[in-house]
Order: structure tokens, then sequence, then C-alpha cells
């Protein structure tokens, strides 16, 4: 169904120059026998001369032109959550292969525009969820998949960090709920993936936002109550408010014959590990652990390895749009709890 890229190395376009692009450029370069950068492309005049010189290839000040004047295979977009639904559409109409950035939209229709277009346009949609591949959450997947814990009854996760106000000063769109969203939406957005990833189709979602300390039209704090298909009960408490630095991002999972916690930063650290039946490959739990400085962790450059497989014809998306969609429709069931102060229940559409 879809086209396939092979006998050449597949030629990568980086839309939006900002914050993340930079994992985006690094895994380029760590895929280098297989995929190149081609151009890059920025609305900022300065950053994007900045960027030409640095990796000496073309840039454009828009998507359109971009499209019109450039070769790429591939569209990878890094700009505002905002704008992913349209540069989604336009690049896949215009025959590209298209990777976006989370979230992949920040409404649900647009979200299911998106597939549609690249469904119609043949056309691969990929939606980045690197923390998938850190080695610990990969360990964690493996016991759930197993059936290591049973029956699960009980899982939590924290998302402590902090975002000064001078973040959300940085740029107009950030705090904006057209642009950006909030706490959740943004920030937290990889961990709300983990809800479905790991634990299943979720049945049921309660949530409270607030906007407690910044001055933005999003929540910078929020906690959320989840109940899974499978009975298990869950919550979430985010927030952006923490002193004095980034404090941590977690995941505890309570089952019948298991407990386990992923801790540190950025889920990077395996804090408990005990199931009442051992594996041989809990020997390497402690190895899995990883020093990071970063909320982004080191998972781009892995998730690049499925999508250059993927565009290959040598393996299937592990994220694609589709998947991308199981994350925003529990963000949206968040905030139309918040908004409406009630449960909403899964899925959105019937």
């Amino acid at each position: 169904m879809f086209p396939t890229i092979t006998g050449r190395k597949i030629r990568n376009a980086i839309i939006g120059c900002g914050r993340i692009s930079k994992n985006h450029f690094g895994s380029i370069e760590k895929h280098q026998d297989n995929m190149e950068l081609v151009a890059v492309c920025d609305s900022d005049p300065a950053v994007l001369r900045d960027h030409v010189e640095r990796y000496g290839v073309p840039g454009f000040s828009s998507l359109s032109e971009l499209l019109d004047k450039s070769d790429c295979d591939l569209v990878t977009i890094c700009t505002p959550s905002g704008l992913h639904p349209q540069m989604v559409i336009e690049a896949a109409r215009a025959g590209r292969h298209v990777m976006t950035e989370k979230p992949m939209a920040t409404r649900w229709k647009d979200g299911l525009a998106m597939i549609h277009a690249c469904d119609e346009a043949r056309r691969r949609l990929f939606v980045v969820k690197q923390n998938r591949r850190n080695a610990t959450l990969q360990l964690l997947k493996r016991a759930v998949d197993e059936q290591r814990f049973g029956r699960i009854y009980m899982v939590h996760l924290n998302v402590f960090w902090t975002r000064p106000q001078s973040y959300y000063d940085s740029a107009k769109w950030r705090g904006t709920w057209e642009m950006d969203g909030g706490a959740f939406m943004n920030q937290a957005s990889h961990y709300v993936d983990l809800l479905e990833w790991l634990i299943g189709p979720v049945a049921d979602v309660q949530a409270m936002t607030g906007t407690l300390a910044r001055h933005i039209e999003v929540e910078d704090s929020g906690v959320l109550n989840v109940r899974w298909r499978n009975g298990a009960l869950g919550s979430m408490a985010v927030t952006m408010l923490t002193y004095d630095k980034n404090l941590e991002g977690s995941i505890t999972i309570i089952g019948e014959k298991g407990t386990a916690r992923i801790g540190g930063v950025a889920v990077n650290e395996i804090q408990i590990w005990k199931f009442d039946e051992p594996r041989d490959y809990d020997a390497t739990v402690a190895e899995s652990s990883y020093a990071t400085t970063s909320v982004y962790g080191f998972g781009h450059p892995l998730y690049y390895k499925n999508v250059i497989d993927v565009l290959r014809g040598e393996a299937e998306p592990e994220t694609d749009g589709r998947e991308g969609l199981k994350s925003l429709e529990i963000l949206i069931a968040a905030y139309c709890s918040a908004r409406d102060n009630k449960t909403v229940s899964l899925p959105l559409e019937y």
C-alpha cells in the first residue's frame, strides 16, 4: 500500500529548527548511512540562516516553498503543536512521508484529519514517541507483556518538572490553547502515552487542572484519575511548578504478582523491580538505568531506526498516526473532564 525507498539514502527535511530539532539533526547524523538531511525550514530568518550554514543544505522560510523546491522523501515537523495538522496534511498531499513531534495535534478532529490525509495520499505518518525506546521502559513493557504482574491493580505516574515564566515568555505560542496545550498536552504527553501503551485501552477519565502560578492560558498543573477496561485503576500528577528544578518523571505499577517503579528525572532509573517469579533478564535491570541531563532521554535515534526500516519496507511502524491518536484521545478526554467537571468515557466516538 505504501511506497518504499530502497537503493539510496532517505532524504529528510526538518521543519522548525527550535528546541527539539537538535534531537532530529543528531539522529540523522547517527543514521547517515541510510538517511541524509536535504533541507531545513524555519520562519525566523536568523535561525534559518544559522542552520543553513551549520548543515550546508538549502533553507526555506515556508513549508510550501520547501515542498515545491526540495526532493525530500520525508518531512519531519518540529514546529509548535498547533501547526502540526495543517503541515502534515500539506506534506502528505505533496507526496511526502511525514514524521511529527508530539502531540500530533491539539484537537481530536485534527488528529483524525491528519490520518485520513496520509491514508488518501498513501504516505506514512509517524508520531514521535521516543520514550518508548528507553531501555528502562522496554524492560517494563516486556514484563507487562509477559504478564509478570499477574492482574494489574494500580498504576501511578508523576511528572514533577519546572518551567519558569521565562520559558513561556520565550515565544508567543507557548502556553496557548491554539498552538501549545498545557502541562498534560505538551510536557507530559509522553507519559500520557504510557497509560495506553503499557496498560491497555482506557475506559474512563477524570481530571482537574489549574493555572496556579504561570501567566498562561493553559494549565501548569493537573491531576488525572483513570480506569482501564481491564479493571485496573490509576492516577497521574503533573506540575511544571516544582522548586527549583525538574524532580522526577516516574511510573509505578502494582500488580498481583509484582511491583515495579521506574523513576529518575525522566523514567531513566529502575528503582523497584520485584516479581514472584524471576527471569533471566532481571540481571540486566541495573544496567538499563542511565544518567540523563535531558527530559527527552536518548530514544530519538532508536525511533529513527524504526522509521528507516519502515520506509525501506522491512518493518511495521511502532508509532504511526493511529497509535498517536490513542494518547491524543486520552488528552482530549482529560481536558473535557476538567472543563465539564465530569467523568469522560472512551472511545470519544463510536
